[in-house]
């Protein structure tokens, strides 16, 4: 049983992911971000600088742990031992929450270092939802589960993402991270309306939102996490925001990484657009596919994380 319980009344506000090359700055001016997120790999076998530093900010603001190797959808057990470090390191730096992807990254006992798509079929759903009910039982909380963007679909695929995001979500009491920009890059790659994934998910399970920018390529685009959020994912976000009522929004930058201050100043954005400060550029709720689409064409996603060295 859960011992732990997320409501969405948890909003932190408005944050930045953690990354090496900021961390003297941090410590040395201790800005005025509302909270910080942390890729759970980068710290649970770390220790020196990283974890010095990692325990210091700790104690000044809200840390989240979003992983990238759980890996909900694989055919592998689960692997006990890294779940047991999550959850000591949530203990050790009062995580909020524990985060991860609906996705699989590796199978037979290797891995592929990437966030890669399922299929979207009731003999899938019932597969995820076991095992997220077990991580949950051993975590003593829910997990957060972020849609991932990916470039391929399957041919047996028998329902969209968002029903089968929803149905893992109404069936295990795991909270939602919805991937404003994934949802973007995965419309424009499986020509689907990213308006119609927001209207059908549960907002009453969201617990976070990611933005990031991406690399459009014109007939695809990539999720790349190395510039600033473009105007659609903008404008997607603070329809989402409306239709949830909001949640803690993180601000996700992993590749030609800018100051600490730029990309405080893009996170801040997000505060701006819930606010309606922010000048509003009009795109039409209409959705029309684009005209032309190699439909197999299979693009290196470049933003999965690796474990920093400091």
């Amino acid at each position: 049983m859960l011992k732990h319980n997320l409501h969405p009344s948890d909003h932190l506000g408005f944050g930045v992911g953690l990354r090496s090359v900021h961390f003297s700055h941090i410590l040395r001016h201790w800005p005025a971000v509302d909270w910080f997120e942390i890729i759970s790999e980068n710290f649970i076998d770390s220790a020196g600088r990283p974890r010095y530093v990692l325990e210091q900010i700790a104690e000044r603001y809200p840390v989240v742990m979003h992983g990238v190797s759980l890996s909900i959808g694989s055919t592998d057990p689960l692997d006990f031992d890294y779940l047991a470090k999550l959850k000591r390191l949530a203990r050790e730096v009062n995580a909020r929450w524990i985060s991860d992807h609906l996705c699989w990254t590796g199978v037979a006992g290797r891995t592929t270092h990437d966030l890669l798509p399922l299929p979207l079929t009731e003999e899938s759903l019932a597969h995820v939802i076991a095992r997220v009910r077990t991580v949950q039982d051993y975590l003593e909380r829910p997990l957060v589960l972020e849609n991932p963007s990916s470039y391929v679909t399957f041919a047996a695929d028998t329902m969209p993402e968002w029903e089968f995001l929803s149905r893992v979500a109404a069936q295990t009491n795991c909270r939602l991270l919805l991937d404003v920009n994934n949802v973007y890059v995965s419309s424009r790659n499986h020509d689907f309306d990213p308006h119609e994934y927001l209207r059908s998910i549960p907002h009453d399970r969201m617990q976070q939102f990611h933005l990031a920018g991406h690399t459009d390529l014109g007939t695809h685009c990539i999720d790349t996490h190395d510039g600033r959020v473009v105007d659609r994912v903008w404008d997607l976000y603070r329809e989402a925001v409306g239709l949830t009522g909001g949640a803690a929004t993180l601000l996700e930058w992993d590749a030609r990484i800018p100051t600490f201050d730029e990309v405080h100043e893009e996170a801040l954005k997000a505060k701006r657009f819930v606010g309606g400060t922010e000048p509003r550029e009009v795109f039409s709720t209409g959705y029309s596919a684009p005209s032309t689409r190699p439909p197999n064409h299979i693009p290196h996603p470049s933003h999965l994380v690796s474990v920093e060295a400091e």
